[in-house]
């Protein structure tokens, strides 16, 4: 560790905070304005352990993995790309620390089933994702495995969206069930919910790979437009006469994360008086994504040119993640008499 990285560590008291992403396609605008930016900023205050859970995507995406390694490296580059700093923050690969793995085992010794079956998560992208079977343990235990990777680094915060914040309680009812077993070894973590963390697709549903209704940080300007002027809006528009009301419109969502104070009165009034009609609305907002993603893709094309630059991050990460998880294993062992 160099004399300013560690001055850079000393510096950043307000705790440990642990996160990661599944790679299992490209980030979407949901990532950039629901964790990135977020995590962008938590890097400057915090020690940031941010890992690629290529064993998560596994839970849904086991039947074809092989999409797992390059969207591993498409993923490295897009947080760079948005300004995570590998000098500042631990940039890993889940898989590559497999302790990730042991404490999960050893927390499935311990947990009660129905503790994982009432997650919200749970019946919910089963009833989603309708067209892949997930009953399997790896689905049903994934939010365990989350437990797991958070609680490996002793985090104190994690920042998660509104429908992920079940799974930070759990992690903190797993904390405490194993202090009680075996003794004080874990903090219980905080989830930390960020402004702008349910980001609507283009359908009005929450914008996820999954539900191919994302707009993708690489998408070019005339994607964005694409995809963006299509988008669900208030359904008693019917005719470009028929007034709405944003507040019943999932495109209103984005001029609320994108647009300024003017703009979005301008778009309410012409809305409510349908003196506008929904796709004169969008183009404002269309706009303001095309200018954020502009410099973000800038930055990514020039680190493209880095042959090895993922590699490299991955590499420095692992050690870094691996030195963490080495000692929190010590400590759970010893609890656990497994020395």
């Amino acid at each position: 560790m160099s004399n300013n990285q560690q001055t850079s560590d000393e510096s950043r008291s307000s705790g440990i905070v642990v996160s990661g992403t599944r790679p299992t396609g490209a980030l979407h605008l949901g990532h950039l304005n629901g964790a990135l930016k977020n995590w962008v900023q938590l890097q400057k205050t915090a020690r940031c352990f941010f890992f690629v859970a290529d064993w998560h995507a596994l839970t849904t995406d086991y039947a074809e993995p092989g999409g797992i390694a390059e969207n591993t490296r498409a993923m490295i580059l897009d947080w760079l790309a948005v300004g995570l700093d590998p000098d500042v923050s631990v940039l890993f690969r889940q898989s590559q620390v497999p302790e990730h793995a042991e404490l999960h085992l050893l927390f499935s010794m311990i947990i009660p089933v129905p503790w994982l079956e009432r997650v919200p998560s749970y019946k919910e992208q089963q009833d989603q994702l309708q067209g892949r079977d997930l009953s399997t343990y790896g689905f049903l235990g994934y939010p365990l495995l989350q437990s797991a990777d958070i609680l490996l680094y002793k985090a104190a915060r994690v920042p998660v969206g509104e429908d992920q914040l079940p799974h930070v309680e759990l992690t903190r009812e797993v904390a405490r069930r194993f202090n009680r077993f075996y003794g004080p070894v874990f903090p219980e973590p905080t989830g930390m919910v960020v402004e702008a963390a349910r980001v609507p697709g283009t359908d009005g549903r929450k914008m996820s790979k999954s539900y191919g209704n994302a707009v993708a940080l690489t998408d070019d300007a005339d994607a964005v437009h694409t995809k963006l002027v299509r988008m669900v809006t208030d359904p008693r528009r019917q005719r470009r006469s028929d007034p709405g009301d944003p507040k019943d419109c999932p495109a209103f969502r984005l001029h609320e994360i994108y647009c300024t104070e003017q703009e979005r009165a301008e778009v309410t009034q012409g809305c409510r008086t349908a003196s506008i009609g929904c796709v004169d609305c969008k183009k404002v907002m269309i706009r303001r994504v095309q200018d954020e993603l502009a410099p973000i893709q800038e930055r990514r094309r020039e680190l493209t040119l880095r042959r090895g630059i993922t590699e490299e991050v991955l590499a420095e990460g692992r050690k870094q993640a691996a030195a963490v998880a080495e000692t929190t294993m010590g400590e759970v062992r010893g609890a656990m008499g497994l020395l």
